[in-house]
């Protein structure tokens, strides 16, 4: 599920750059957040909430031990897309402004470090729409909007809740996987060229 999000990213980057040219740091949104990275990394969320949507309804269901049918898997769906896409865009964006301030200042960082760190920075920014997808796919709330669920999370205290345990799994689960993603790029390119 997250070679789509990198596929998706990796691809959408080098066709905006080919029809619209790099984009120069002068148009960077607040003067660090490059546009082509923000919809390659919106559009690379998508990528992954169309292939992890279904899963992560079957996850929450069987988490509380609550029933499902065949049905029941895109329910939620929306709010899987919604999270992902600002997850994923979020991630690139923190990563890419990660990148300009470690050349800026001539430093390097491993891909675990980058990853993981880069990846908590996106988890608590898209936490509370995480809170909403889950209480969406639990089935406990039938007929409720997004954001009456947001509202009552909010209500309730409950925006940050998990958080913890989140971000441990977070650092170490992207770290790895950018260090293997890393380290297969590589030998990919030696291959290649």
């Amino acid at each position: 599920m997250r070679s789509a999000q990198f596929g998706v990213y990796n691809s959408v980057v080098p066709t905006l750059e080919s029809h619209y040219g790099p984009t120069p740091p002068s148009a960077y949104y607040l003067g660090c957040v490059n546009p082509h990275v923000v919809f390659a990394g919106w559009c690379g969320g998508i990528g992954r909430g169309l292939v992890e949507g279904p899963f992560e309804m079957v996850k929450v269901r069987r988490q509380l031990v609550s029933g499902w049918k065949f049905g029941d898997v895109f329910q939620g769906f929306g709010a899987t897309l919604f999270r992902n896409s600002f997850l994923f865009s979020s991630f690139v964006i923190y990563m890419d402004i990660l990148k300009q301030q470690l050349h800026q200042h001539d430093m390097t960082l491993s891909p675990f470090l980058k990853a993981g760190l880069c990846a908590n920075l996106a988890w608590f920014s898209v936490w509370p729409l995480d809170v909403v997808k889950t209480r969406r796919q639990s089935g406990k709330y039938e007929g409720r909007s997004l954001v009456w669920l947001l509202k009552d999370a909010m209500r309730k205290g409950d925006m940050y809740r998990g958080l913890s345990a989140g971000m441990l799994r977070s650092f170490i689960a992207n770290g790895v996987s950018m260090e293997v993603y890393t380290a297969v790029e590589r030998e990919l390119k030696k291959k290649l060229h």
